[in-house]
């Protein structure tokens, strides 16, 4: 079997098997389908190493009423076929071996039939239709928003409320971008002198690592600055190289990274501090910050002074009460667990534990979702 892009081997098993079959089965059927709950697939990432498991001929129909989900499950149960373009389509094992090349034959398939709104909730930790607020914007993991807004919507019959919350989650709100971004160099700010310290007491390991931890940084930053959802870790590096105007940044942070002592770390380190800065300077959110770097105070390392760019951009948000916020940022910027991340009930409390709202005054709503 050669391989086929998972959202493209998707798209094509709704049109010619799942939407045929709903359409003579239950002609009546309101429901909207797409691939929407993770893989790398859903990022245009997946290749034939994906193949191996919870990859397959698959897509989620969504219903909007709770008594239309087990009539779809039935009739997908029963006539689903057992293989699509040469790839297996039914599957033995347990719900952990849901899609998977080498458990063929058995009865389970990767057609998921989820009632739409309880699904948004479940990925989400709120029902979105009623528009986010800050709160849940700043409790969402960005991999998560790289997901909801990626893959595919294959068919939208439920009055475009699949594709209209998608197009609401595309981007943050101009406060909370600017907050985020603000976040995001609090942490280069805290650390960007380390790694030259270390260096100068013979620590070049931990000058390394503390050049990695900046280097992450730099590149959410960079994607932050130009719209992109930072993805988790396996594909940070790969979808912050297909920026159009990444490589003065990959190259800088390759030499930042790479076998050099010091000094040269240093050379590439400041390249990327510099890069990613005037991006920042390029969104237009705040007044700009010169971008060069210079010494830290007297000692002989360079650094960008990143502080200043956290300040000009919490004094650009204009919501008073996000303003005064500590600097912590999104949940995914503090928070580092795949057990935290992928669970919108964990993120929402401890996000929530950070940064509680006014008393006696809700969040606002904000973001193009308000009003869905």
């Amino acid at each position: 079997m050669s391989f086929v892009p998972g959202l493209v081997l998707a798209r094509r098993f709704h049109d010619e098997v799942v939407a045929p079959l709903l359409s003579r089965r239950l002609p009546a059927l309101r429901y909207a389908a797409g691939l929407l709950d993770g893989g790398s697939e859903l990022l245009g990432l997946d290749t034939s190493r994906s193949t191996d498991h919870d990859w397959g001929p698959r897509t989620q129909v969504f219903v909007g009423r709770a008594e239309d989900v087990a009539p779809v499950r039935a009739v997908l149960d029963a006539e689903l076929p057992a293989r699509f373009l040469g790839w297996p389509a039914r599957f033995a094992g347990g719900p952990a071996d849901r899609l998977g090349v080498a458990r063929t034959g058995g009865d389970r398939h990767g057609v998921d039939v989820h009632e739409l709104v309880p699904w948004w909730r479940g990925r989400l930790g709120v029902d979105p239709r009623a528009g986010l607020t800050t709160d849940d914007w700043l409790a969402t993991p960005t991999q998560r928003l790289a997901e909801l807004t990626g893959g595919a919507v294959f068919h939208d019959g439920l009055g475009s409320a699949l594709s209209t919350i998608r197009a609401a989650l595309s981007w943050y709100p101009d406060d909370v971008w600017r907050y985020v971004l603000a976040s995001g160099w609090q942490r280069v700010a805290q650390a960007e002198h380390l790694a030259g310290r270390c260096a100068e007491v013979g620590d070049d390991l931990g000058s390394r690592v503390v050049t990695a931890g900046l280097a992450r940084d730099l590149m959410r930053l960079g994607l932050l600055a130009h719209r992109r959802w930072p993805p988790y870790a396996k594909w940070l590096g790969t979808v912050f190289a297909a920026l159009p105007v990444a490589a003065p940044a990959t190259d800088a942070l390759a030499v930042a990274l790479g076998p050099g002592d010091w000094a040269v770390r240093q050379v590439g380190l400041a390249g990327a501090l510099e890069t990613v800065a005037d991006w920042t300077n390029g969104t237009g959110l705040a007044t700009p910050v010169d971008p060069t770097v210079r010494p830290f105070h007297a000692r002989p390392f360079l650094v960008l002074d990143a502080g200043r760019f956290v300040a000009a951009l919490r004094g650009a948000i204009s919501d008073p009460w996000l303003r005064e916020q500590p600097p912590v940022g999104a949940v995914d910027q503090f928070v580092d667990s795949v057990d935290v991340l992928t669970r919108p009930d964990r993120a929402r409390r401890v996000a929530s534990a950070l940064r509680p709202p006014p008393v006696g005054t809700p969040a606002p709503v904000v973001g193009p979702a308000a009003g869905a």
